[in-house]
């Protein structure tokens, strides 16, 4: 199975576990991970949730071969992104977290990661731009700069610079985040599970709004850039394993 749910006490552990795409995800995946969330949104003995990947990567993404970009209906794309969450997820990353994988995290509340961790977004070198809500969530979790350097550049951040930024929470030795995320499940686990939903439920319901109009420029730049000669090199250059020659189209 692509995804693994583990329950450790109050703690829900969900794997992405397709190391040979490199945890892209398909729609098995989009659907497993969505399926995992369902279960900690509704089982009221699960109180944290945590979010992984394999030991050398977290995920790149859209799997480029799959056709359909993985979405559900509760969830959005990858089971996540749109998700109305009011429990807390973590993100533990290991190794590089690309593209739709960035956004992945970026959708979690808390990110704990180890030192082999890189967060990029090289969408722009295929083409094409972040359609899984880095677009406004990239520029409110770092400074402007930083995040509009990641959306047109393939240069990523480490989980230093990261936690220099406040992008991460704990930065963890190589094979360690998962056990650093779950002693932080663990510290959440501490407090009354009534507060913190509410809490991160008021927090959500005031970038409510933003996030609304995030999606609708979202969905404006990736029509215009559907309509380019620009997207169509993009993909096919990937495909075919080759530098694009953009036209600027």
């Amino acid at each position: 199975m692509p995804i693994r749910q583990t329950i450790d006490g109050n703690v829900l552990v969900i794997t992405m576990d397709r190391e040979n795409k490199r945890n892209a995800i398909d729609m098995d995946m989009a659907i497993g991970i969505s399926t995992a969330l369902d279960r900690l949104d509704d089982d009221d003995d699960l109180w944290v949730g945590i979010l992984t990947g394999t030991e050398t990567v977290f995920s790149a993404g859209s799997d480029m071969n799959g056709g359909v970009q993985g979405r559900t209906e509760r969830g959005g794309e990858y089971g996540l992104i749109r998700r109305h969450r009011n429990k807390p997820l973590i993100a533990a990353v290991e190794g590089p977290a690309l593209g739709g994988g960035f956004e992945i995290a970026l959708a979690c509340d808390l990110i704990v990661a180890s030192t082999t961790a890189r967060f990029a977004l090289p969408e722009s070198r295929r083409g094409v731009v972040a359609n899984s809500g880095a677009l406004f969530r990239a520029p409110r979790a770092l400074p402007i700069h930083i995040a509009k350097q990641l959306l047109i550049t393939n240069m990523g951040l480490t989980a230093e610079r990261a936690f220099q930024f406040g992008l991460v929470n704990i930065v963890a030795e190589p094979g360690d985040a998962l056990r650093q995320a779950r002693n932080l499940a663990g510290e959440i686990c501490q407090s009354s599970p009534i507060a913190v939903r509410q809490t991160l439920a008021a927090i959500a319901s005031q970038f409510a709004e933003a996030d609304d109009r995030g999606w609708e420029a979202t969905a404006r730049a990736i029509e215009a850039v559907k309509a380019s000669e620009d997207m169509k090199e993009g993909i096919n250059a990937f495909f075919e394993r080759r530098a694009p020659q953009w036209s600027g189209r």
